[in-house]
């Protein structure tokens, strides 16, 4: 059992929840990897640095793990063709 927990937006896990049952359970089969390795996510560069995607058919989940890695927090979850865009405007909205 991992000592590490996720932290989900709201609006993030309303999405989940309203998805089809087949990539609920793929995005929470994603959620255990990511919780039970933090590295196993492709690392993100300019812009998005210090942030992973992690890959669940044509969605990708949008983490990052802050200094305290018993905390993962999900920035986004979404279609692999918007995500870095939405991930943006969620980092924008974050800053103001």
């Amino acid at each position: 059992m991992s000592s590490r927990r996720l932290k989900m937006p709201d609006e993030t896990a309303d999405l989940v929840r309203t998805m089809h049952p087949d990539l609920k359970r793929k995005i929470k089969a994603a959620s255990q990897a990511i919780l039970n390795d933090p590295q196993s996510g492709k690392a993100l560069r300019d812009r998005l640095k210090g942030m992973q995607s992690f890959k669940v058919g044509k969605f990708r989940v949008v983490y990052r793990t802050p200094k305290d890695k018993r905390i993962i927090e999900v920035v986004a979850i979404g279609p692999r063709k918007a995500i870095y865009e939405e991930t943006l405007r969620v980092l924008q909205r974050e800053k103001s």
